[in-house]
């Protein structure tokens, strides 16, 4: 794991160490790790076909991540979900569950494999989806960009707790970093959850995505409006809507949509904008 800082210098930056000897103790968690149903009352009548699907060693790392969640969020604002199973079904599912529409775009419009690509997740808050994609990809590169110190704690407390290997956390904001030769168009996948409208989503998200790469946004059941008032934003980025995909999810409405945008052209170096100035004046 790396931690690659913004414009504040590291003595600015809250130790884990601090939030951690403040943190309330938690009990175990009893999510259940070797996905037999039938050993473990705790999610065995629970919908997870994606999490089931994982291996030991994932679904123990997903167990680990759960615990340090739901500890961490009794001192921090890090997700309204505050049950064990309502964490596995609505953060930990649905992030599962954006990617399979995701694969099928990348392998026909994008690339030959799906086995080692570069991802950043920006506003990634607690880690979702970047750590849980971490986690059921582990080839992956995954890049975590958040730009709230206290948040980036966490990630740092939870990959190195976890033990991941393939994760980066970026604290800066993307307006910032999408200027920034190191990460500008570096990426294969740049997505993002529960961040922004698709306005602003399209400046911060699309300057970070090589070109022919893709830029992936998970919104909620109906965001047809939302999606058509971005196509030109998309298109100032050098990208074309693909796809909108429903997909299950335990969210309210039963389902979710991933936006599937494909990055035709380089995005003109004037974008991103200066930091919030995209929220401010959208596109």
């Amino acid at each position: 794991m790396s931690v690659v800082l913004g414009a504040r210098s590291l003595s600015s930056v809250l130790s884990v160490g601090h939030f951690i000897k403040h943190l309330p103790s938690l009990k175990k968690s009893a999510i259940c790790t070797t996905g037999k149903a039938s050993g473990c009352s705790q999610y065995g009548s629970l919908k997870l076909p994606l999490f089931r699907a994982l291996d030991h060693s994932q679904k123990g790392k997903i167990h680990l991540y759960v615990d340090s969640l739901l500890q961490w969020n009794q001192k921090m604002n890090l997700t309204a979900v505050e049950e064990e199973n309502n964490v596995l079904e609505r953060h930990i599912e649905d992030s599962l569950a954006v990617m399979e529409p995701v694969q099928s775009y990348y392998l026909s419009h994008c690339g030959t494999s799906f086995d080692d690509l570069s991802v950043v997740d920006v506003g990634s808050g607690a880690g979702l989806p970047g750590l849980i994609l971490a986690i059921a990809y582990p080839g992956w590169k995954i890049t975590l960009l958040e730009s709230m110190n206290k948040r980036c704690v966490f990630l740092e407390h939870v990959v190195s707790h976890i033990g991941l290997q393939n994760v980066q956390i970026v604290r800066d904001r993307a307006e910032n970093v999408g200027q920034i030769d190191e990460f500008r168009e570096r990426f294969d996948v740049a997505i993002a959850r529960a961040v922004a409208d698709m306005r602003v989503l399209a400046e911060y998200c699309l300057p970070l995505v090589r070109v022919g790469g893709l830029f992936v946004a998970a919104k909620g059941h109906d965001p047809h409006e939302e999606v058509m008032n971005a196509e030109k934003a998309i298109h100032l980025m050098g990208g074309s809507l693909m796809k909108t995909c429903p997909v299950e999810s335990h969210s309210q409405y039963g389902r979710r949509t991933a936006v599937i945008c494909r990055k035709d052209n380089h995005t003109p170096r004037k974008y991103p904008r200066t930091p919030g100035t995209p929220s401010k004046l959208p596109l």
